[in-house]
């Protein structure tokens, strides 16, 4: 049986297997596409977690996230410096609301550090804020929001003892790679989609492989 499978293998025609990569391309396609949309739905749900504030919806849309893409095949188009390329995963994205509440929190307890610091300008920390505040209010920030924090630090930058004021601010403020998210799929997963993609692959290999021996028989019948 093997060996009639083999031999009505190879009565298919070149042009029978071009006609076979029509529907597979296409399939392969639609397939990937499927997969792409499902890790655009699962970070659409990190991100809406993290808007809503849910820090427990954010870590468990996060794990379903990385389990998706580290056994899918997860083709995505990314901008980088301007630029468009193709990417294996997710490509990065930011936790931005999650990081500014942690950045507030920070501040916050800065704030409680420095209360007591003695300085010729008195609490630079309440001075700041005492500009930024009514911003705050005017423009309708919230006060965990990203341009209270850049007034903030731009506040306390004027008066003196500032640098050594900011060091110690940056210092507690948490890194932003932390709240960077980047996740990798695999090249090739043992799914449908892979296994439909090695499909494709074996019989471009097949037509390749027939092309080169149809090459070589025609290149040594010109030189008997």
């Amino acid at each position: 049986m093997k060996k009639r499978g083999r031999i009505k293998f190879h009565k298919i025609k070149t042009w029978q297997l071009f006609l076979i990569l029509i529907p597979l391309f296409f399939i392969d396609a639609t397939l990937l596409r499927v997969d792409h949309v499902r890790m655009t739905e699962l970070r659409d749900a990190v991100l809406a977690a993290d808007e809503a504030e849910d820090d427990e919806a954010i870590s468990r849309n996060l794990e379903e996230l990385k389990d998706f893409v580290f056994s899918n095949i997860v083709i995505n188009v990314v901008e980088e410096n301007g630029k468009q390329r193709v990417t294996f995963g997710t490509g990065p994205f930011y936790l931005e609301h999650q990081y500014i509440r942690a950045a507030n929190a920070a501040l916050d307890e800065a704030e409680k550090n420095l209360g007591s610091d003695s300085n010729p300008n008195g609490n630079v920390y309440q001075l700041a804020s005492d500009v930024c505040r009514p911003q705050a209010i005017a423009n309708g920030w919230s006060w965990n929001d990203a341009n209270y924090i850049n007034c903030m630090m731009g506040e306390i930058q004027k008066y003196p003892a500032a640098d050594e004021i900011q060091d110690r601010i940056i210092a507690s403020l948490p890194s932003t790679e932390l709240y960077r998210k980047n996740y990798a799929s695999p090249l090739w997963a043992p799914t449908f989609t892979g296994f439909m993609i090695l499909v494709t692959a074996i019989i471009i290999v097949v037509i390749l492989i027939r092309g080169f021996v149809w090459v070589i028989l025609r290149l040594s019948l010109l030189f008997m």
